[in-house]
């Protein structure tokens, strides 16, 4: 891609109509609060210009966001109370949250808000901790950090969406700075550092915006900068417990910047990640953002562990997942190579039962006599005949007499595995091939095909018409010796005639030995 220098991106967004801009009240409070003595007078007047502004100032102040004895009644009062910065901390959250969501319709707008209050949230338990650190501030800053990502949605939406899509489909973890860097030409920290300086936001903020993601690069000698860059910085690890896919990494590495930025101990570390949720809950309803309870820490973390849990099979039960999975994939290998072989020749399907053909019934059974020596495994053939066929074309006719062949079919199909093989012999003869499969269950096969064709009723749309069916049942196994297909073949029609001659209606089953048995 064509390289774009950072002062040509910056210009873009900068002169941007997109570009988000902060309400009236909200840049001319900021102007008053930079000089070095102002008025509470004017900043009373300023805030009651807008009335719903000083409705959710005044319902924040009397919230336990502050914990107040005594009412507050008026901007007037709250100002003399609370003091400037927590009343400008307030303005600038409320102006922030009422920022209209732009024209990037792929852009998660609401999930981008839901996080910039949980880091509000997150950045005034920190606070809480703390000695001689403005909670107030930290609150605005926190939710402000990451306003360089609202910026790029706002006016760079088509390069940002491709950004996001690269990093959707990338394999690899690249670090987002970077990422954005090579794709945008700027940071989202340096975007959301030029856009806030163009607002007025004083210098504390200006600072946690820029750095909060790297704290080492910030070269002042101011501690009260560093150090709230540190906890800006923290609560981004904090936000990632609640929204990334992998929480107990952003725990873990949260655990130990905390004890190594700020000096935190355990107990203390252990009571922000407790009281942060209910902070993020309270403070979603002080400024009447619409969001899901917010799941503990300690949850948030159960879940995952299990889900790791379910992850690290041991390698017996990961091995005994693989051979099932690879007897499944050669069955289905198997499956899927012979129905697409229907599919390509249409010379293999029998026209009138949609079933295979004689000529297909021959070419698989030859693929799956060998699949039987190679895997040492058991098949069987059911070769069956409708009884006295001949009689219900002379009584109905040969159109009734295709509907039962057909009909017959069905019922047959939805007896026997998907992988097994029905195919039409020839007349009103049928074979089935029964891969893998031993005396016993063929016998067991043929006998519930036999038994829910004499049960059917058969219609032709004028009479009800039952029939019967006779079949022949023959089985080999590699280890009984060579297994050839003409000799099996022969042997399933023996069993077939036996059936017919010995009364119909039954399954006959001829074993190695050319002993016949009778199942009806």
């Amino acid at each position: 891609m064509t390289t774009t220098t950072a002062p040509n991106i910056l210009h873009t967004i900068l002169s941007s109509r997109d570009l988000p801009t902060l309400p009236i009240v909200a840049s001319k409070l900021l102007t008053l609060t930079a000089q070095e003595e102002t008025p509470l007078a004017e900043i009373t007047a300023l805030i009651t210009q807008d009335m719903a502004l000083t409705a959710k100032i005044l319902r924040v102040a009397n919230s336990s966001f502050y914990s107040f004895s005594k009412e507050i009644s008026s901007i007037q009062h709250a100002v003399s109370i609370l003091g400037t910065n927590p009343v400008r901390s307030l303005v600038l959250s409320f102006s922030f949250l009422s920022l209209k969501d732009g024209k990037n319709t792929n852009f998660d707008y609401s999930g981008f808000w839901e996080r910039s209050l949980a880091g509000a949230a997150a950045a005034k338990v920190i606070a809480a901790q703390l000695p001689d650190i403005d909670s107030d501030d930290l609150f605005t800053i926190g939710l402000l950090q990451n306003i360089g990502h609202l910026v790029f949605a706002c006016t760079l939406p088509d390069a940002y969406e491709k950004m996001q899509s690269n990093a959707s489909a990338s394999i690899e973890v690249v670090d987002e700075e970077i990422m954005e860097e090579a794709q945008l030409g700027i940071t989202h920290c340096a975007a959301g550092f030029e856009v806030a300086r163009r607002w007025g936001l004083p210098d504390l903020y200006l600072h946690a915006i820029r750095y909060h993601h790297n704290p080492t690069l910030y070269e002042g000698d101011n501690q009260q900068v560093a150090q709230t860059i540190k906890i800006v910085f923290l609560t981004d690890l904090i936000v990632s417990i609640f929204y990334s896919t992998t929480p107990e990494i952003a725990h873990k590495r949260f655990r130990k910047e905390a004890k190594e930025l700020l000096g935190l101990d355990v107990l203390t570390i252990n009571t922000v990640l407790k009281q942060v949720a209910d902070q993020i809950d309270a403070s979603a309803e002080y400024f009447g953002l619409n969001i899901p309870p917010t799941k503990s820490v300690a949850d948030i973390l159960q879940e995952a562990n299990a889900r790791l849990n379910q992850l690290n099979l041991s390698y017996e039960e990961l091995n005994r997942e693989l051979i099932k999975s690879k007897r499944e994939l050669e069955l289905l290998t198997a499956e899927l190579k012979h129905k697409n072989g229907l599919l390509r020749n249409l010379a293999n399907v029998d026209h009138l039962t949609e079933i295979a053909n004689h000529r297909c019934f021959q070419t698989i059974l030859d693929q799956e006599l060998n699949r039987s020596t190679r895997n040492e495994g058991a098949i069987s053939l059911l070769m069956m005949d409708i009884d006295r066929f001949k009689k219900v074309n002379d009584t109905w006719g040969h159109l009734t007499g295709d509907q039962i062949l057909k009909e017959l079919c069905s019922i047959t199909k939805k007896i026997i595995r998907d992988y097994d093989l029905l195919a039409r012999y020839g007349g009103e003869e049928f074979i089935a091939i029964l891969p893998a499969t031993a005396p016993e269950e063929a016998v067991i096969i043929a006998e519930k095909i036999r038994e829910n064709i004499e049960n059917h009723v058969f219609n032709d749309g004028t009479v009800d018409i039952r029939i019967t069916v006779s079949i022949g049942v023959v089985s080999a196994h590699p280890a009984e010796g060579e297994i050839k297909k003409q000799t099996l073949i022969s042997y399933a029609d023996k069993a077939l005639y036996q059936a017919k001659r010995t009364g119909r209606n039954r399954v006959i089953h001829y074993n190695r030995h050319g002993i016949l048995s009778s199942y009806n």
